[in-house]
């Protein structure tokens, strides 16, 4: 087997290129999956911009990965060459204090595929050791293809999400936000029992895009979400609301919408040169609702979100607009970067 494969390395900000690089060995306890699928993020796109603080040049970003297992350490039981597998991102130790308790996301040796170690726009990747113990490596279902089973890492933050928003029964739940992980939150809160579902976003083409999920879309730029989620709840406000884009008008809207004793969860970061919003303490005082936040998810729900998926309770195929090969990923991120479509896909 030739000993190079081919790869995009992100040698600093904006300085991408198509290279040929050693395919990495596995140690004793590690594996090397054949990437087939690696879904692009919309952090992919700030890291191509920005870099980010966790990571060092030169570096192979990409999170959103599934393949099958080319080789492993001599170790490694129970898993065999030619499997196929998703990979869930996020690395949590196992030993620190939230780990012990059961919060791997909070993990304070936390590290992630695309960051501190290469990612999945290469043709092939490492799955470092810390990964492969605590349960990153997740089985593909037979009747899941790998483009889907790269939606599954995106979906499992919305699990996460929503566990964490405590999602109930015949709660009116919003998200602001119409892209890919906005309609994910949307079809998951319909999944789950959600009473009434509304997705609403400023752009009218995403608004009108999202109708595939079953709820109630409202483009923000010609209607007043305020007055359609009072009509909606006869003034009760939503239950639970998910923030579903890094915008600072949105997280400050979204206290302007919640009903009392519900929450919202700031689910799209912000940037960090401008991290803060206006907030109005007075209406969660009188308001008693929750404010949270996600940031990722653990290998748990990425297994979870697989089982869903293989379900079809939610239609990945549905997400995954465009297609391009590994040469072609600065195609693929302008698109990303330009919100065409849902999901773009490399395949190395």
């Amino acid at each position: 087997m030739c000993s190079k494969m081919k790869a995009a390395v992100l040698k600093d900000i904006e300085k991408l290129s198509l290279e040929e690089v050693p395919i990495p060995q596995p140690g004793d306890n590690e594996i090397v999956i054949k990437v087939y699928s690696c879904a692009i993020c919309g952090t992919d796109v700030k890291v191509y911009h920005h870099g980010h603080k966790h990571i060092v040049f030169p570096r192979i970003t990409g999170h959103e990965v599934s393949g099958t297992v080319l080789s492993k350490g001599k170790n490694l039981k129970g898993i065999e060459e030619g499997t196929r597998v998703a990979v869930a991102p996020a690395i949590p130790c196992g030993r620190c204090y939230y780990c012990r308790r059961g919060y791997q996301t909070m993990c304070e040796n936390l590290k992630a595929i695309g960051y501190h170690y290469d990612g999945g726009f290469a043709e092939y990747m490492l799955v470092p050791e810390d990964a492969v113990r605590n349960g990153c490596v997740n089985r593909i279902p037979e009747n899941v293809s790998f483009e889907e089973a790269s939606i599954a890492e995106p979906l499992a933050c919305v699990i996460n999400g929503q566990s964490l928003s405590r999602v109930e029964v015949g709660d009116t739940v919003l998200i602001l936000g119409a892209g890919p992980i906005g309609c994910l939150h949307a079809e998951f809160a319909r999944n789950t029992g959600a009473g009434k579902v509304i997705i609403a976003d400023i752009s009218t083409e995403r608004a009108a895009a999202a109708e595939f999920t079953g709820a109630k879309t409202v483009d923000m730029s010609s209607s007043d979400i305020k007055k359609i989620v009072t009509e909606l709840t006869d003034g009760r406000m939503a239950d639970r609301i998910i923030v579903a884009v890094g915008a600072p008008q949105a997280q400050e809207l979204a206290l302007e919408l919640v009903a009392r004793r519900g929450s919202i969860n700031y689910f799209g970061g912000l940037p960090k040169e401008k991290p803060y919003i206006n907030f109005n303490s007075n209406l969660l005082h009188y308001g008693e609702f929750f404010v949270i936040g996600t940031h990722g998810s653990s290998p748990l729900h990425n297994r979870i979100a697989l089982d869903i998926i293989s379900s079809g309770r939610i239609n990945a195929k549905r997400y995954i607009t465009h297609q391009y090969p590994l040469a072609e990923i600065k195609k693929g991120l302008a698109k990303a970067e330009n919100k065409e479509g849902l999901k773009i896909v490399i395949k190395p």
